[in-house]
């Protein structure tokens, strides 16, 4: 984006900055930004879930959540622009919520958009949990390499909680998406860097034992019930690391014709969802063969690994800054609807339009808006008081997951596939994919179960 298109944005009033951009975007920058959406801190505890379903189900479990992603992909890109027969109008869906919006009804688009909001929130808190546990695991990591394997280097995980916090209060004040280009590359680079040495190390591990750890039926526990419950968990982390759909829509807004758009989001999103499939299958799998039963719940944090330390802690610091860009990345969507909403509602208001200049040392001006300080620090406080409530990074996955799957990634795509395709009902299509909502329903209830009563086993168990 040109200098000038800043310049004649920071013109308009704060709340209500837009930037004007031409559509440039290909097949693989649509794979680019895909694979930055879907491979995050997730990625790191596929190893775990393989080892509570063991060799048959865990690599099944990802092929089966890649497949689900890439038939909702399908349906959503064939919606970016709808006809509405009712009107005459053709609409172009830019977004999700809108999507839903549009197609399904104003019902519809209420319950999509607390499902909505509640997905962007349930991202930041386990982005605050993700990057607290690998600042903690880079001190432990240095205190086992100096005191050894043995030492009780334990430290408290509020105390990093309360520094990402901080961080993300001076990172939130940045206007608005357009604005962290820089974070987005910053991350993504971070993103590959230590998945690739999670993978590295599950390898080197496997070479170095020269054998494959692990069986069939995964982890042996001493109640049944207790196997169930981590099956379920396991689940609902594995569906937790393909979530990527509610971007989708802004991803085609941004491709140049020809080809059409969705002849190309299509393609992009078969290449980057079977990309991420098998980066998922040998992350997970290798740290799986590298511990078997022993597999922790994430590879850089869980200390599976503790040499050598100095590529542990650098990946522990990968981790940390791409979530403080990601955290942005996500957040900001949740910024700019409440803050242009308040601008809309009130538009005399003090509150929402002054701004104020600020210059701190050598550091470049920035402005400041009330609304915008007090909103955002707020937001970024409720998320790191929730992360210190629930400080449980396996668990909170498997609910952030469950909790968004079946709705998102299953439920809306294909209503919007009947109303869009006028699919008849009790034809063959409509009963195939209704048999198709149903199990994911069922398969939905089951992880949120397992993860609620993880959460409840690790608060007050």
């Amino acid at each position: 984006m040109a200098r000038g298109d800043y310049e004649d944005e920071e013109e308009q009033p704060p709340l209500l900055q837009t930037s004007n951009h031409n559509l440039t975007g290909t097949v693989w920058t649509a794979v680019a930004h895909i694979i930055t959406a879907v491979i995050g801190s997730g990625v790191l505890s596929l190893a775990w879930s393989m080892a509570q379903v063991g060799w048959i189900a865990g690599p099944l479990s990802v092929l089966i959540f890649g497949f689900f992603t890439l038939v909702s992909a399908y349906f959503i890109c064939d919606i970016h622009l709808y006809f509405n027969p009712k009107t005459g109008n053709t609409t172009m869906n830019q977004s999700y919520l809108q999507a839903v919006h549009t197609i399904l009804g104003y019902k519809h688009g209420v319950a999509c958009g607390c499902l909505l909001y509640f997905s962007i929130f349930k991202t930041g808190v386990v982005y605050t949990i993700t990057s607290a546990t690998s600042m903690r695991a880079i001190l432990q990591s240095n205190c086992y390499h100096k005191q050894g394997h043995d030492a009780a280097c334990e430290f408290e995980d509020r105390h990093y909680m309360l520094m990402f916090g901080l961080v993300q209060i001076l990172a939130s004040q940045i206007p608005n998406i357009f604005h962290t280009k820089w974070l987005s590359i910053i991350a993504a680079i971070m993103s590959f860097a230590y998945s690739f040495i999670g993978m590295g190390l599950g390898l080197a591990q496997v070479i170095a034992k020269g054998k494959i750890e692990g069986s069939i039926y995964g982890i042996s526990t001493t109640k049944p019930t207790q196997k169930v419950w981590l099956v379920a968990q396991a689940i609902g982390d594995i569906a937790f690391a393909f979530n990527f759909t509610l971007i989708l829509l802004e991803i085609q807004s941004t491709l140049k014709s020809p080809p059409s758009q969705k002849v190309t989001m299509k393609r992009a999103s078969a290449i980057a969802i079977i990309t991420s499939t098998f980066f998922y299958l040998f992350c997970g799998g290798f740290g799986y063969a590298a511990f078997g039963d022993s597999t922790p719940g994430n590879l850089l944090t869980g200390f599976g690994f503790y040499e050598p330390y100095w590529l542990v802690d650098f990946g522990n610091a990968c981790i940390v800054l791409h979530l403080v860009g990601g955290y942005q990345v996500y957040c900001q969507t949740m910024f700019v609807i409440v803050e242009r909403w308040y601008a809309e509602k009130f538009p005399d208001s003090e509150f929402g339009k002054d701004t104020r200049s600020v210059k701190v040392s050598s550091l470049p001006e920035f402005k400041l808006n009330p609304l915008r300080l007090c909103f955002r620090t707020a937001y970024v406080v409720l998320t790191m008081a929730v992360g210190m409530l629930f400080p449980y990074f396996n668990e909170v996955l498997a609910f952030a997951g469950s909790i968004i799957f079946w709705p998102l990634t299953i439920y809306f795509p294909v209503q919007m596939h009947f109303v869009h395709k006028k699919v008849v009902p009790w034809s063959g299509k409509w009963i195939l994919l209704g048999v198709y909502t149903i199990f994911c329903l069922l398969v939905t209830i089951f992880t949120l179960v397992g993860s609620i009563e993880g959460l409840i086993a690790k608060r007050f168990g």
